[in-house]
């Protein structure tokens, strides 16, 4: 509290005094059950966030409508009806029963609702952009009363259920941003026009809903800059302007966020440095005199910090961040920042939404079974056998599993041959220059390890004969994926990801990448990314990526197409000579090329003995390759039944 005294300062929403200016930040989670009733498997979760510390915890968003419209993901929550008030007064005491000021969304999804119909609604038809958002159909004036009403009675269920503050959402092609927005609001009527006309249902809303709920605060979340430019979006001086007309409608906050789902402008990635929308927040601070929050791309305090003395923004705002550890607050007032489970900004959860999937954190297994004690969010019970375990490789399948079975009272060895440890994740943290936050949860693994006195071998080759003298009950094999091998003929030779991207070895001008997988396309990222190389990517399948984030493989492509990569899908290599390449399958028969470069990763078979203990195990890469949240729930979920 000391080192961050702003972010740990008194704050004040409307009549309400805050413990501190960190508000988690309201997130779909899709953990109710699909019926629109608030599920133990949600109490539980908002339970973890409100004992994490923040001053203000906010649900995910509840649609205020019973035909669905508004309702974006089946597993959203409702709040159009008086039955599911007893489910919501649950999160609202739970929240309450930890500290913290509980926080309600209210939400209809517009453009993005309509779920489980076949349109969605909008102020004007607007075709959609992104493929797997209902068709859209324009709202009549008895509808947008409708979903006045809608807004209004749902606030009144909402204080019913005990909750302290309220909170509208108008952003990222929800139903209110596309009536604030030009790019979607076409109206000839009262509800569109200029910038106040098209904030109209945004000011009937938020009026209402100060009516019915007396001094209860409302705030808003409103887009800063809709980066929609390409398409005859918001400019940035009328987004700015929406802000003040929330304020005079009766706002008691207000919360900027950046882009529309549709945006076609990276906003939450890593290649967007942390602080970077802070201009946006300070420009809207500068034009309201309510409390104004952020949180994008504010993974470390000492950015917000620096914000709120600056009167940037006056609260922190934070979702992504404490999905991979709610505790976050509580660690960064105890001064033990380096145990945080850091945020990589992965979007694992947020993408899962879209596939109807409860969210899943790539670095936080734990997401979603806090109550679950097999799962030890809470602390772990003792392993009825206390047992010697030689983990062999430290990257983060491996380092994770040894840190669950110290908790649970195994001895544990970690042997790493490297001189540090992260295995792979090494060579991914090179591909560009926000790829870098990777390396952030193997240090936090690192700090885990130290602290339940795992010792850890770096710099030594560990061999079947070492685990074997060592006399353990348990080997766990975390050794990573391993390079395909082929043929080579003509004293043909090629290099790895690694000898690149590790040791520094510079190919020539013609690069012909084998692989197009996530190591094939982190290689030619890395080398396009320092001059102009000629790459040609060689693929067996027919996508690209398979095993690449999405939110980050359309950056990727496009980078590449910008480079003119040549990309040959759904060709085998049959052989590599000096500087050929034999393929079955492409047009040309063959590849000339100054470096080859075999980025084709399989699993690791090497270390395929039975005999090394009693109990063996293969884990992460070396079982199969595939992303970093595969490896790190392989790890956690071992260290469970060990």
């Amino acid at each position: 509290m000391e080192q961050y005294p702003h972010i740990f300062s008194p704050g004040r929403i409307g009549p309400l005094e805050t413990k501190n200016r960190i508000k988690y930040a309201a997130t779909e989670t899709n953990f109710p059950f699909g019926d629109g009733f608030v599920s133990d498997r949600e109490v539980a979760y908002m339970e973890a966030q409100a004992k994490g510390g923040a001053g203000i915890v906010t649900t995910q968003g509840a649609y205020p409508d019973k035909k669905g419209e508004g309702k974006g993901f089946k597993g959203m929550m409702a709040i159009w009806d008086d039955r599911f008030i007893p489910g919501l007064a649950r999160i609202a005491d739970v929240i309450k029963k930890n500290g913290a000021l509980s926080c309600i969304q209210i939400l209809h999804c517009g453009r993005e609702g309509g779920v489980e119909l076949d349109y969605c609604l909008m102020p004007s038809v607007v075709p959609q952009k992104l493929s797997y958002f209902k068709p859209p159909r324009e709202m009549t004036k008895e509808e947008i009363r409708a979903s006045l009403k809608d807004h209004i009675d749902a606030a009144k269920r909402a204080k019913a259920a005990g909750f302290d503050m309220i909170e509208i959402s108008g952003i990222v092609g929800y139903l209110l941003s596309t009536f604030i927005s030009r790019y979607t609001n076409k109206r000839q009527d009262e509800y569109g026009g200029d910038i106040r006309n098209r904030c109209r249902l945004m000011v009937e809303v938020l009026q209402g809903v100060k009516a019915a709920t007396g001094n209860m605060p409302v705030g808003i979340r409103l887009c800063g800059h809709e980066l929609l430019d390409d398409r005859g979006g918001n400019t940035l001086e009328e987004s700015i302007e929406s802000f003040r007309i929330a304020e005079e409608a009766g706002a008691d906050y207000v919360s900027v966020t950046i882009g529309w789902h549709e945006s076609s402008q990276s906003v939450i990635t890593r290649d967007v440095p942390m602080g970077f929308w802070l201009p946006v927040a300070e420009k809207v601070n500068k034009n309201v005199a309510i409390p104004v929050m952020m949180a994008f791309r504010q993974f470390t305090p000492d950015i917000p910090e620096r914000a709120i003395a600056g009167n940037v923004i006056d609260f922190w705002e934070m979702c992504r961040p404490m999905i991979a550890d709610p505790e976050l607050p509580r660690k960064i007032a105890d001064r033990r920042e380096n145990e945080i489970v850091p945020c990589i900004a992965c979007n694992l959860c947020f993408s899962r939404l879209y596939y109807h999937q409860p969210i899943m954190c790539s670095v936080r297994p734990t997401a979603g079974h806090e109550r679950e004690p097999e799962w030890g969010y809470y602390g772990f019970q003792m392993a009825p056998k206390r047992k010697k375990v030689a983990i062999i490789g430290g990257g983060p399948s491996g380092l994770q599993c040894g840190v669950i079975a110290a908790k649970r009272g195994h001895e544990v060895v970690i042997f790493e041959k490297n001189d540090v440890p992260g295995g792979n994740i090494r060579l991914a943290s090179k591909v560009d220059k926000g790829a870098v936050e990777l390396l952030r949860p193997i240090m936090t693994l690192e700090v885990e390890c130290r602290k339940l006195g795992i010792t850890i071998r770096y710099g030594e080759e560990c061999t079947p004969e070492t685990i074997r003298k060592g006399s353990y009950d348990a080997a766990v094999i975390a050794t990573g994926a391993a390079v395909r091998q082929y043929p080579l003929i003509e004293n043909g030779s090629f290099l790895t990801p690694s000898d690149i991207m590790a040791k520094g070895h510079r190919p020539g001008k013609k690069v012909a990448i084998i692989g197009g997988g996530g190591a094939g396309l982190g290689v030619a990222i890395f080398l396009l990314r320092q001059e102009d190389y000629m790459v040609t990517i060689i693929e067996e399948g027919g996508r690209l990526g398979r095993d690449v984030n999405p939110f980050y493989l359309w950056q990727y492509v496009r980078l590449m197409k910008e480079k003119k990569t040549v990309f040959l899908m759904s060709t085998e290599v049959k052989r590599i000579g000096k500087g050929t390449l034999y393929l079955n399958g492409a047009k040309r028969q063959n590849i000339e090329a100054d470096s080859i470069v075999v980025a084709v990763m399989e699993a690791d078979r090497q270390w395929e003995d039975k005999t090394l203990a009693r109990e063996v195990y293969v884990i992460g890469d070396a079982k199969r390759p595939r992303r970093l949240n595969n490896a790190i729930h392989d790890g956690y979920r071992l260290g469970m039944v060990l």
